[in-house]
């Protein structure tokens, strides 16, 4: 909301949840965390949402999913533009983050503060992602593990594409490249 503008976004997360259950935990991180407490954190976690807007951070987040074996939904929206996917580890042909999207890659990072996002976007990927955790807390229905699906938000038009594991990845293959 508007109100909460300058306010820290795992508070304003924390208000909006307690007031759609005030009977529910929320733990909340506002702070940088390096790769052991990221690891931790994803130690606990049944099923980890990436929301950021960070390619590194995705890396990372990317990278702590697979050595703990944890399913990672993975939503992003630009513009006009939103993707999302799973990438459940723990199935053996499963593809990670960086399969996808290399870890050594150099392009120009755009943020959501600059080029800015058409605002029912990040709602509509945002309900995918809670669908496709739920699904998979629930163990119901096929997840999106193996199906990138992107949406353009100009022509309400989806596709989607297949994603295969790379067999040379040095995030998930056991290769590190160096």
């Amino acid at each position: 909301t508007t109100d909460r503008v300058g306010q820290p976004k795992v508070s304003s997360c924390a208000q909006t949840l307690h007031s759609i259950n005030p009977t529910i935990e929320v733990r909340t991180v506002a702070e940088r965390v390096d790769a052991t407490a990221l690891a931790a954190l994803v130690a606990n976690a049944t099923v980890v949402l990436d929301c950021t807007d960070n390619y590194r951070t995705r890396q990372a987040i990317n990278a702590a999913c697979v050595a703990q074996g944890v399913p990672l939904v993975s939503g992003a929206a630009i513009q006009f533009d939103g993707q999302i996917t799973v990438f459940d580890r723990r199935q053996p042909e499963a593809a990670c983050y960086a399969c996808l999207f290399a870890p050594d890659e150099q392009f120009e990072e755009v943020s959501c503060s600059t080029m800015g996002v058409f605002a029912p976007l990040v709602g509509i990927i945002g309900a995918m992602q809670a669908a496709e955790a739920l699904k998979l807390i629930a163990g119901i229905g096929t997840s999106l593990d193996g199906r990138l699906m992107m949406l353009d938000a100009r022509h309400m038009e989806w596709n989607t594409m297949r994603v295969t594991r790379n067999p040379q990845c040095p995030v998930c293959s056991g290769h590190q490249h160096h």
